[in-house]
């Protein structure tokens, strides 16, 4: 049990980083569970990325299952119905299931049937509407605080060393106590001491440029495949060959553009505004001082953008409003360290043309505040951390669904110019244009509303087996026996590395794992009576 060395208050939980899984966590464990709580936040002024702007409808269900689904009210969100797919000169459309609906609300389908939407939006709109919710739980339960963590306590207040370098043997018997920070309003001043929060768990959320994360795994995987540039196109710059006013082709949906090298990405944020994410293969961006990058832009990309949108994508360059950023995967390694653990992109990062970070993170807040609710209080150092074990094992096969889809189609999306790849993409895109189970099966998994690992591999192989047979037809020939069997290698050497990099028991059979087991010893110890833990 961790005890503040000058009798000053220990928190239940200390939550590093402020943004969506932080926020989310913090308000769960604070408001439903009346835990004490300190948020430690660099700056808590309205952040402005490029990224985590598409929730799928997995990721609505839960953010309302942690009580935050009115975060998306009043920022002027967009609902999203599926995505467009753009290929050469083909398209077609997938939309979310619609699923049954057993409350009569406003957005039933005849038939009782509802319709699942995502929601697109300003980033920096619903981190804004996060902190707010937190910051109405009230400072008796939930404080909120400006600082930088510097680094992880010991009960003594001491500075925390990694004794084992937090693998899967972890630093059991080497607790953290909690952070040391520097307030925001000190951040200039010389010789001023840092402050010491003391708590029972420290959740690690801030981000994928994290400062603690080397502290609890010695050497991450982090892969750095491509940059995303970003334009921001508004409505009404740019007129189509008829004078008519520009608007995305298949409106409230995410629309995807099989570019050569790389994909496009279209999608609303706002009543008035369109994202446009270009994906760029490259180990240095072109430079954006000399004109390289916007020339590269307008040569190279423009044309191969839908005739409706290149006169506001052409105006966006023109007009400069163009950024970057580098985009990062790493596979969510198991670590175990008494008193700590990680969330959101500081713990796990997959490319992002999919966008499932914010619905891997919601989940995974949601999973984990349920586990916790279990647990009378935290002071208790093992049993949290068979908690946080069985955490790990329970989130995996979801969570890595996500991730192995997301690296995959991007690697199927990226042309190479070989003729396998070719007609893997080719395939894929006719697979799923096919509609029925071949892409409700995709787009429910895409949309995090049922990713299972067994039927994103059934799908993956499945679409492999289809552009095979169409080689072999109407009969087989020695070229196309060459690139079917080169198809099937290139499909294996896509999905098997990424699901290896995962844990293939972890994902295909965790209940080999005994965490599960441990959990339940956790149970019958922590529960009070009736099974339910009493308020503070």
């Amino acid at each position: 049990m961790c005890e503040s060395s000058t009798g000053g208050v220990v928190y239940d939980c200390v939550v590093v980083g402020a943004g969506i899984a932080g926020c989310s966590v913090a308000y769960a464990l604070a408001k439903h569970q009346n835990r004490k709580v300190l948020l430690v936040e660099r700056d808590l002024t309205e952040p402005d990325r490029i990224v985590g702007e598409l929730l799928q409808p997995g990721g609505v269900r839960a953010l309302k299952e942690l009580g935050l689904e009115h975060c998306v009210e009043n920022i002027d969100a967009q609902e999203v119905y599926g995505y467009a797919i753009f290929r050469d000169d083909k398209q077609t459309c997938i939309k979310y299931p619609i699923e049954e609906n057993n409350n009569n609300d406003d957005d039933e389908n005849e038939g009782g049937k509802k319709k699942l939407a995502g929601r697109s939006f300003h980033n920096g709109r619903f981190v804004r509407r996060l902190r707010e919710a937190c910051a109405e739980v009230g400072e008796d339960r939930l404080k909120m605080v400006e600082g930088t963590v510097r680094s992880f306590v010991t009960e003594t207040g001491d500075l925390w060393e990694d004794r084992k370098g937090a693998s899967a043997s972890g630093n059991v018997g080497n607790p953290i106590c909690g952070v040391s920070y520097k307030p925001k309003s000190q951040e200039d001043a010389e010789d001023v001491d840092l402050v010491t929060a003391f708590a029972h768990l420290t959740i690690v959320c801030d981000g994928m440029y994290s400062t603690l994360r080397k502290s609890l795994i010695r050497d991450p995987k982090i892969e750095l495949p491509s940059f995303f540039v970003g334009l921001l196109m508004k409505r009404g710059e740019g007129k189509d060959d008829d004078g008519c006013e520009i608007a995305l082709p298949f409106p409230n949906h995410g629309h995807v553009v099989l570019a050569d090298p790389s994909p496009i990405l279209f999608y609303p944020i706002s009543s008035t505004e369109t994202r446009c994410l270009i994906d760029i293969r490259a180990k240095k961006l072109p430079r954006v001082s000399t004109g390289e990058l916007a020339a590269y832009l307008r040569e190279k990309v423009a044309p191969q953008v839908p005739q409706a949108l290149r006169g506001a994508f052409l105006k966006a360059v023109d007009e400069g409003r163009v950024r970057s950023m580098q985009n990062k995967l790493m596979p969510a390694e198991v670590f175990t360290c008494d008193g700590a653990l990680m969330l959101g992109d500081a713990f796990n990062m997959r490319h992002p043309l999919t966008g499932g970070g914010m619905t891997v993170a919601l989940h995974d807040s949601k999973l984990l505040c349920d586990m916790l609710a279990q647990l009378k209080d935290f002071g208790s150092k093992p049993v949290v951390t068979r908690a946080t074990k069985a955490f790990h094992t329970k989130r995996k096969p979801w969570a890595a669904t996500i991730n192995t889809l997301a690296n995959a189609l991007y690697k199927v999306f990226c042309r190479t110019g070989e003729e396998w790849n070719e007609e893997m993409q080719s395939a894929c895109f006719d697979y799923l244009s096919l509609g029925g189970m071949y892409s409700q099966g995709p787009i429910s998994l895409l949309g995090g509303l049922n990713p299972r690992p067994f039927v994103l591999v059934a799908h993956f192989f499945m679409v492999a087996l289809y552009g095979i047979g169409r080689l072999l037809r109407p009969f087989p020939t020695p070229k196309g026996l060459v690139i079917g069997v080169q198809l099937l290698m290139g499909a294996c050497a896509i999905i098997l590395p990424i699901i290896r990099a995962e844990g293939i028991v972890r994902v295909f059979a965790p209940f080999l794992l005994g965490e599960k087991a441990a959990m339940g010893k956790t149970k019958g110890r922590q529960q009070g009576p009736g099974g339910k833990r009493k308020a503070a």
